[in-house]
């Protein structure tokens, strides 16, 4: 049986904050991808993408996700991009049930437009644009990687967090 859970989806959908409270419901360590790969490259995520670009950080990602995959007993939330290498998928989908989380583009656009500028495929001058372009693009890679899929748009973290444990009490009794 699969002890972790790694949430995928779209950046702004709630994989870091749904994790990390789904985790403390479980009583199971949380770790954040994009946390570990800055860590171990020594720099923040915008800072890979702005001195390396992306190639080099889906090679990060890769090995970072390599390292935590077999992992038991964890929750692991993913970067938006994770789905775009197959091998990472291939490696998770081993030990962990993985959950997608979806969100309208108006919610993501939303969610994502904090002060903060640490998603760097959003620094463009159309963001809406550029959002809707990236979904639809990887939505085919979130939707085949998928166990269960929750669409964030119109709930809070409780209740998402209350869905994942059901479709897992549920796939448990099968």
């Amino acid at each position: 049986m699969k002890t972790s859970i790694a949430l995928i989806g779209f950046m702004g959908t709630g994989k870091t904050v749904v994790g990390q409270v789904l985790a403390e419901r479980l009583g199971k360590e949380f770790v954040e991808l994009d946390t570990l790969i800055a860590r171990k490259a020594g720099k923040t995520i915008p800072e890979i993408f702005q001195q390396d670009g992306e190639v080099a950080f889906r090679e990060l990602e890769i090995e970072a996700a390599r390292e935590i995959a077999g992992k038991k007993n964890v929750v692991i939330a993913g970067g938006g991009g994770i789905v775009l290498n197959k091998i990472n998928i291939d490696r998770l989908g081993r030990e962990c049930l993985i959950v997608y989380l979806t969100a309208s583009p108006e919610v993501i656009l939303k969610r994502t437009s904090t002060g903060r500028n640490d998603r760097p495929l959003l620094s463009t001058a159309d963001r809406d644009t550029t959002v809707r372009e990236l979904l639809e693009f990887r939505r085919p890679f979130y939707e085949r990687a998928a166990d269960i899929t929750i669409d964030t748009s119109a709930l809070n973290i409780g209740a998402v967090v209350g869905q994942i444990i059901e479709t897992m009490k549920e796939e448990e009794s099968d």
